[in-house]
């Protein structure tokens, strides 16, 4: 009632709100911390999926790039436009590596997808650089791919720059192929880029495979010894691309191929 009727407690009240000042921010502090992390969580877990969705729109991008040195080649020597939807208009589908087989005479690899992806067996599987190998055996969730450094591996392959046929096997070594049945007299020096020829109708042609890192020719032998590293990381690469290349599609989780209308939009 004095306090209501009379102001003789107005500087007791200015006190009193002094001394419990430091309390109410103390107070305050737990719920302001809570909305600090509430928010930081919010915006790393933003990042993330922004982050992914690049990688994969990157990853693509990539991909469509390796076809460019390939196209020129061609353009040059056969003086004519390639039909562009025979060569670059695959649908593709990002898989993770989940999986290396331990026994260092096989060179294999397991991956996170399988038929309820559509994945199927021969199917022609890519990295960011270029050809890593081919699907042997699927299961509903998985599948094993094997790598064209095995030695049970053999791939045709042409020249870059003259279009000279061969044919690449695996050489057990993770970071070299060779060349079989080179005829002494044929035009291939070091530095050349190999490329998928499409030959067998089992990987798509245009692709690089690798580049010619040694030439010998020895004069009792019929055939020169050509070494090639390989474009591919294979010992590296964590994210692969599976390559449909007929009228198979995946179910989902298909990436588009980046055009005029939908550069860059992934597409379940």
């Amino acid at each position: 009632m004095v306090d209501h009727r009379y102001d003789y407690l107005q500087a007791t009240r200015a006190w009193l709100t002094v001394v419990t000042t430091p309390v109410q921010w103390m107070a305050s502090i737990p719920a302001s911390l809570l909305g600090s992390f509430s928010s930081s969580f919010n915006t790393r877990e933003m990042l993330l999926e922004e982050n992914a969705s690049l990688w994969a729109e990157n990853l693509v991008l990539d991909r469509r790039l390796q076809k460019l040195a390939s196209l020129t080649a061609q353009n040059v020597r056969l003086r004519e436009l390639l039909n562009s939807s025979e060569l670059v208009d695959e649908k593709v589908l990002v898989a993770e590596l989940i999986g290396v087989d331990p026994d260092p005479y096989s060179h294999q690899v397991v991956i996170n997808k399988g038929t309820s992806k559509g994945v199927f067996v021969g199917q022609p599987v890519l990295d960011a650089d270029g050809l890593v190998g081919q699907v042997i055996s699927v299961s509903l969730l998985s599948s094993r791919v094997l790598l064209i450094s095995d030695n049970s591996h053999s791939l045709p392959v042409q020249i870059n720059r003259n279009g000279v046929r061969a044919i690449a096997s695996g050489t057990g070594k993770l970071d070299e192929l060779s060349l079989r049945h080179v005829p002494n007299t044929a035009d291939i020096v070091e530095g050349d880029l190999l490329i998928s020829s499409g030959l067998g109708q089992r990987f798509p042609s245009g692709y690089p495979v690798g580049k010619v890192v040694s030439v010998v020719h020895d004069p009792g032998h019929p055939f020169a010894f050509v070494r090639v590293r390989p474009s591919a990381s294979l010992n590296r690469s964590s994210h692969l691309l599976l390559v449909f290349t007929d009228k198979s599609v995946a179910l989902d989780e298909m990436v588009a191929e980046p055009d005029s209308e939908t550069s860059g939009d992934v597409h379940e």
